[in-house]
């Protein structure tokens, strides 16, 4: 079921997208809305689980996280409790920043961040220790065409 949202709501969105960090009232001015009027609406998109945080972006290289891993990983093992345990493996390990089950030829994605092929390795000998994997194939980004693009409506 689709949430209804909007052409207000579609508006406070994408200006929070774009800076999450602006205050009340240059958000209700963009969107031509009262203070409070605004307000009350991010609070019930909040609510309604629409917004679900507020974050900054980093710019990796600037912290020394040059290094952008694809990893593919193909399993044998799709009982409910080898899922259980292979998600709480993966979600601990911080690198891994997006984790997806995936249709197609593997059957999970990950994308990993990390200093540098060494982090890598550190990250990868982690990732295989406590579970068995069929197939691990990673991809290495060159360069972040675009990068944290924001939701269109």
């Amino acid at each position: 079921m689709t949430p209804k949202i909007d052409q207000i709501d579609e508006h406070i969105l994408q200006e929070l997208q774009r800076d999450s960090s602006q205050s009340q009232r240059d958000l209700a001015e963009k969107i031509g809305l009262s203070q409070n009027a605004t307000w009350r609406r991010v609070k019930l998109l909040e609510e309604r689980g629409i917004i679900t945080g507020h974050t900054a972006r980093i710019a990796r290289q600037e912290v020394g996280l040059g290094l952008v891993v694809f990893a593919m990983i193909r399993t044998r093992n799709h009982s409910a409790e080898w899922l259980k345990r292979f998600r709480a493996h993966v979600t601990s390990i911080p690198d891994v920043i997006d984790f997806y089950r995936i249709g197609g030829d593997y059957d999970y994605l990950l994308k990993i961040v990390t200093h540098d092929m060494n982090s890598y390795d550190q990250v990868y000998q982690r990732l295989i220790d406590k579970l068995e994997l069929e197939t691990v194939t990673s991809y290495f980004a060159m360069e972040a065409i675009a990068e944290n693009r924001p939701i269109v409506f």
